[in-house]
């Protein structure tokens, strides 16, 4: 077993990787927030009716740039989160194995789920951020609604700002204000981790390698990100859900608020069924599916290594 672990080129491939697939797909990941925030009215009418609706209604409502609202702050902090996540991976998966170079499941499952705890220290206040970003422009509608203003026109989300958001966060409550979620954050990132590490390792491992090399092939590694991001991120929905639902600082009136995650999941259920935990499931896959599918493939095609003249480890 190769003894040395190389930290700088894989930061660098987790922060290309991050950057490169949240711009690809962060309007789906906006109307996800959206989708899972909405809340039935009194006549159990919804203001989006599926993702295409969503899409359709934010886009005619708010324009193209409305459609990427948040995505500064994700993108400023998504090399950092990345980083943590695929770099954590790699670091509990290469400590964890046994005197004999092998990786039993349990061990797998704790090195994914212990990348999944260490990244909450970045995801946590970056997904409150992008969440009051993302979602104003339905929660302003939702208030418009409520004070009998014609229904589907158009309307401007309130100017945000994530350093606004921030400052007035930690005014009020301190540094603690920014972690606002962040047991649901933990809840569903470690869960996601230890279902996707595990499942990408097996499934890149199953492909075609590299000519000369035990590294799959490009299009394993994305295909491998793919399934892997598409079977965990479903798993995890109701989790998101309730994270979402946790960490949106203004609802629109009328609008159910909750004390905490026992609390959210018990009125979610009462009040809108089991499905409700499923909401922007579809959009949750088209976004984690392509983000980890390139993400994996710039990581692990080694980028970082090529640009700094390395030999990929």
């Amino acid at each position: 077993m190769d003894s040395k672990f190389s930290l700088v080129p894989k930061v660098i491939n987790g922060s290309i990787a991050g950057i490169v697939g949240v711009t690809c797909v962060f309007p789906i990941d906006l109307v996800k927030t959206r989708l899972q925030n909405q809340q039935p009215g009194p006549n159990g009418e919804l203001l989006y009716k599926n993702l295409v609706d969503c899409g359709s209604k934010t886009f005619r409502n708010e324009g193209f740039f409305g459609m990427y609202r948040g995505s500064g702050v994700n993108l400023l902090l998504i090399t950092p989160e990345k980083a943590i996540k695929l770099v954590g991976n790699d670091f509990f998966r290469h400590n964890l194995r046994t005197d004999k170079g092998t990786l039993p499941l349990s061990r797998e499952l704790l090195a994914g789920g212990g990348a999944g705890m260490c990244q909450i220290i970045v995801t946590t206040p970056m997904e409150l951020l992008k969440i009051q970003l993302q979602d104003a422009g339905r929660s302003a509608k939702v208030d418009l609604s409520a004070n009998g203003a014609v229904a589907g026109k158009p309307v401007a989300a309130p100017r945000l700002s994530a350093t606004k958001i921030a400052l007035d966060l930690l005014r009020q409550r301190g540094i603690i204000g920014l972690y606002q979620g962040c047991g649901a954050t933990a809840l569903r990132d470690v869960t996601f981790s230890a279902i996707y590490f595990p499942l990408f390792a097996h499934l890149n491992a199953l492909g075609k390698r590299r000519e000369g090399s035990g590294e799959a092939v490009f299009y394993v590694s994305f295909l491998s990100g793919c399934a892997a991001g598409c079977v965990a991120s479903l798993s995890v929905n109701p989790f998101d859900v309730v994270k979402t639902r946790l960490q949106t600082l203004h609802k629109g009136k009328g609008e159910q608020s909750y004390s905490g995650i026992i609390d959210c999941f018990r009125k979610v259920m009462t009040n809108e069924g089991p499905k409700a935990f499923f909401k922007g499931a579809a959009c949750r896959i088209l976004v984690i599916a392509p983000l980890f599918g390139i993400a994996q493939t710039v990581y692990y095609l080694g980028v970082a290594e090529f640009l700094m003249g390395l030999k990929k480890s």
